[in-house]
């Protein structure tokens, strides 16, 4: 038995749902005979591309569209499978040759944007001189990815992911032509997990459908598909607004339990903050786009810890033999960790132990005062202030900043030879209100954080096991 999405494809222009900016332009130059040798279908995935150039390819011609139907003057490629300069040199030779039943010879190449920067200088002059009886049909994903000289010899169609509306009104009508019994709140789900894609949308209801010979209900497909409800998607980040990193964990340990993957997490948090947001949610967003496996538990709950808990945890922990000063003598503990209690069950990877200062480090001033929390683009700010030239290098570096000091890690040597000058030694460490700041030799890197990551299967309620690329939960 076909699939809904087969099943469901359209075969003809009228048939096709929600790309009236492509099929109404299409419709009109075929009454008016008006065809051009080349088109480019522009669009995300699963918005209905290739069904189009299939269709348009069989009206150019008169032919009768079925899913199986085989001409041999419609001929379809992939260009990620056929992207080398000999491909698109057999394609020209071939061209050459007359249509043997239709008015065209028409080419369907998919995923043009793959081919080779030879095929495409090959097809290019395929374009500039086109046989009269050929006309091209690409298709891509990502545009930009093709030269602007194909792009400018053809006449490019964008296809748009699917309203909301446009998709829930199309999926209900295949549910009461397919009796499908389903709640309008679990439709809603299907529809905004399918991300307006028809191919998408249409997978999932029948994946869906199987569900029940009854009603589907909305409890049923967030089960199924492994879903937060939007309760605890709002909670959690309400828990990340307040810095409650008590809640932070317990919430989250909760919601993996249940079966929630992490990766399925960052995707709703991601939709919920884009459709509702808020001020304090936006600097989550740079950090949940990066999470991904393995550790993507771990990484999870660390971007759902702000800044700022983060610094209160690191300096509020009791010192570490690794934290003793140069002389062997316990480093003094700043002001504000005597006032401040660690968070239960949060730990911060300890700083490295370091070598003795070298030569090109900064080992002024040391300052008496330690902010909890280094906020590094004020000190930018301030550098600039004082020098844009020595600002300017900050932008090839990488940094560490804890209670003791300020560890500069230059990605580029000309950098640590600038910063490494008496005058510009002295502007960083004013800029960093006294601090002792460190300017390391290129070839240092600033240690990951991985004391951390492997302290949180602590809090998740288990051991890390790194085999290089499994889950660590």
């Amino acid at each position: 038995m076909k699939s809904l999405y087969r099943r469901y494809r359209p075969m003809n222009l009228g048939g096709v749902v929600g790309q009236p900016q492509v099929t109404e332009p299409l419709s009109k130059s075929l009454k008016q005979g008006k065809i051009s040798h080349a088109y480019l279908f522009v669009g995300p995935r699963g918005t209905g591309k290739t069904s189009v150039a299939r269709i348009f390819a069989h009206e150019i011609n008169g032919f009768s569209y079925q899913l199986e139907d085989d001409y041999v003057d419609i001929i379809e490629i992939d260009g990620a499978s056929n992207r080398g300069i000999d491909n698109i040199r057999e394609l020209r030779e071939k061209a050459a040759i007359a249509p043997t039943s239709g008015k065209y010879k028409i080419y369907i190449i998919d995923e043009v944007h793959m081919l080779t920067k030879e095929a495409f200088n090959a097809l290019l002059k395929t374009l500039e001189e086109p046989p009269r009886h050929v006309v091209f049909i690409m298709a891509t994903t990502d545009a930009y990815k093709v030269p602007v000289t194909i792009t400018s010899r053809a006449q490019t169609y964008t296809f748009k992911l699917a309203d909301s509306k446009v998709m829930f009104d199309y999926l209900k009508s295949v549910c009461e032509k397919e009796k499908i019994k389903i709640d309008d709140e679990a439709l809603e789900i299907i529809v905004k997990r399918g991300g307006g894609s028809f191919r998408d949308s249409l997978s999932l209801l029948d994946q869906i459908s199987t569900l029940s010979d009854k009603n589907i209900t909305k409890e049923m497909v967030i089960s199924a598909m492994g879903l937060p409800e939007d309760e605890k998607i709002v909670q959690l980040l309400q828990n990340y607004a307040s810095g409650d990193i008590n809640q932070i964990t317990e919430n989250l340990k909760e919601l993996l339990r249940s079966g929630v993957k992490a990766e399925t997490l960052v995707e709703e948090l991601i939709s919920f903050i884009v459709d509702h947001p808020k001020a304090e949610y936006i600097p989550l967003l740079s950090n949940l786009s990066d999470i991904k496996a393995p550790f993507a538990e771990a990484k999870l709950l660390v971007a759902l810890m702000s800044e700022r808990v983060l610094s209160e945890c690191y300096f509020s922990r009791p010192a570490r033999p690794s934290e003793m000063s140069y002389a062997g003598r316990p480093a003094e503990p700043p002001a504000s960790r005597a006032n401040l209690s660690a968070p239960s069950g949060i730990y911060i990877s300890e700083r490295p132990n370091r070598k003795l200062p070298r030569e090109n480090s900064i080992s002024d001033t040391r300052s008496t005062k330690t902010p909890s929390t280094f906020d590094w683009a004020k000190f930018v700010e301030t550098v600039r202030g004082m020098n844009d030239a020595v600002a300017a290098q900050l932008k090839s570096v990488e940094y560490k900043a804890s209670s003791e000091a300020l560890d500069i890690y230059p990605t580029k040597r000309v950098v640590k030879t600038i910063l490494g000058r008496d005058n510009n030694k002295k502007i960083l460490i004013e800029a960093a209100g006294g601090m002792k700041v460190i300017i390391h030799n290129v070839e240092e890197k600033p240690e990951k954080s991985d004391a951390l990551i492997s302290k949180i299967s602590d809090i998740m309620g288990g051991e890390v096991q790194n085999d290089g690329g499994g889950n660590p939960f």
